[in-house]
């Protein structure tokens, strides 16, 4: 596809030079086959950066390689001819291949500046890496503070902690750090500015119900420890957890609203309903704000958390507008939740979806299938929890929907520690991400939605083969598609 400058280059001033060009990478070279659906979630980490160090004089820009559905080679011609200093990659463990082609394609006077999970997870392999000869700084953590202090001098990432980069004499990776910089690896999340969403694709966006809705954050780090996240605590030990204050998420909501007219509002991190103390005093501020009036709002959630809350409190969380909350299910059998570190039962999530689409909350609750020693029953008795969950949500006024995933392993969880622990793979193995087409070529409309999700390693982690684990997903996917379109 043909794409001009002005048009796939955020937030940045093209008629000055570039300081920075943040690149989120697409998840396939869609030169090959296009993208077939047509959502994909803002990079609102990406977007923080891009907005605090344009608060801090840079001339930076955001490109959303994978929300504009570009090519290896077309993003690389973007960003060659535009000429930043620096070009920033946000890796993941499904793009990393794809980000080190295009690294490889820039001109040798763009520096490079890597961050994301791989980059933490990772970063000796990526940092000797040769198709990322031109990475000057790879950051573990969180970067506002510390992106703005490269840009400003590349010689302070020596005095800055958690920023790695090849010693050009000895060829091996060196850690910078100096006395009093701690407070860089976890900024002040309520001294941080809104996102600004010119650095955003589609967000602020128009909502099938006509509401106009915005994604946001409402806090950083989690205390849980599920074996297959990146966020898991026990993989993160450097990551502060830091909830942001009531009025500063009710003065960004009155601020998109009056900006953007936005009613309907989605908080993505990992503890805005995962924290019980912090749920209250959000609770009372939109209650005081009556925000429940004017806006609906839809939350990440704890199921542990939301079985402990008692009848009040639910209440509480419909009166102020919540609309929908995103809760990791992820099996059916309490032995492999258990084995998983998820601290909740089948029968916890069913009283808790229960009470919530009582109240007429939704839930969309997140299955994963093929998981390491989920065998065929096992497998089986996910598919039949979904289905009483269906049931049970089809008593009630609120709805429940399915989101299904192949398992897939990632670098730096305790999952992808376990699975190398036993000797039986090699972690080329375990990276060896290849896209599924589960759409029939973008012709089956029930998988559409979930195109970008759809990435394996092909491997046969559990009782039930690969075939047999997809098999599953593709019948729950077009179900849950099924009722969806019904509920329309």
């Amino acid at each position: 596809m043909e794409t001009s400058d002005d048009g796939a280059v955020l937030g940045a001033d093209l008629n000055r030079p570039l300081d920075a060009l943040f690149v989120n990478a697409p998840l396939r070279d869609y030169s090959h086959r296009p993208r077939v659906n047509d959502f994909t979630l803002p990079v609102l980490g990406m977007a923080y950066i891009a907005t605090y160090t344009a608060a801090q004089g840079f001339n930076v820009g955001v490109l959303d390689a994978e929300a504009m559905g570009l090519g290896i080679k077309e993003t690389c011609h973007l960003v060659n001819r535009l000429g930043p200093r620096w070009a920033g990659f946000n890796l993941l463990a499904p793009t990393y291949e794809v980000s080190a082609q295009i690294a490889a394609g820039l001109d040798s006077g763009i520096m490079v500046m890597v961050g994301g999970h791989q980059a933490k997870a990772m970063p000796d392999t990526i940092i000797t890496d040769p198709r990322f000869a031109a990475l000057e700084a790879l950051l573990l953590g969180e970067g506002e503070t510390r992106v703005a202090e490269l840009l400003r001098d590349r010689r302070s990432r020596a005095d800055l902690p958690g920023v790695m980069w090849l010693d050009p004499i000895l060829r091996r990776p060196v850690t910078g750090g100096g006395p009093g910089a701690g407070h860089h690896l976890a900024p002040d999340v309520d001294r941080l500015p809104f996102v600004d969403r010119r650095f955003l694709v589609n967000d602020p966006y128009p909502a099938p119900d006509g509401r106009v809705e915005a994604n946001m954050v409402g806090a950083r780090g989690c205390p849980y420890d599920c074996s297959f996240c990146g966020a898991a605590v026990s993989a993160n030990p450097d990551i502060t957890i830091r909830t942001r204050t009531p009025a500063g998420i009710i003065a960004e909501m009155e601020a998109l609203h009056a900006a953007h007219g936005v009613t309907a509002f989605r908080f993505v991190d990992d503890l805005f309903l995962g924290y019980e103390r912090f749920i209250r005093e959000c609770m009372n501020a939109f209650t005081a704000a009556r925000l429940g009036d004017r806006f609906v709002w839809d939350a990440t959630g704890r199921i542990n958390v939301l079985h402990r809350a008692d009848d009040a409190l639910l209440d509480l969380l419909a009166a102020n507008g919540l609309r929908e909350v995103a809760l990791g299910v992820e099996s059916g059998s309490e032995r492999l939740l258990r084995y998983m570190g998820k601290r909740i039962s089948p029968e916890m999530t069913r009283s808790v979806i229960r009470r919530l689409t009582e109240r007429g909350i939704n839930v969309k609750g997140y299955f994963i299938l093929g998981f390491p020693t989920e065998s065929r029953e096992e497998l089986a008795a996910t598919v039949g929890h979904v289905r009483e969950l269906w049931e049970e949500a089809d008593r009630n006024p609120g709805d429940f929907r399915a989101s299904t995933f192949e398992f897939r392993p990632y670098p730096g969880t305790p999952e992808w520690d376990r699975l190398l622990g036993t000797g039986r793979y090699e972690p080329a193995q375990l990276l060896a991400y290849t896209a599924v087409d589960l759409t029939e070529g973008g012709l089956d409309e029930a998988m559409r939605g979930r195109d970008e999700f759809n990435f394996s390693v092909n491997i046969q982690f559990g009782g039930a083969s690969v075939d047999e684990v997809r098999a599953a997903l593709v019948t729950l996917s077009r179900d849950q598609h099924a009722r969806s379109s019904i509920r329309r």
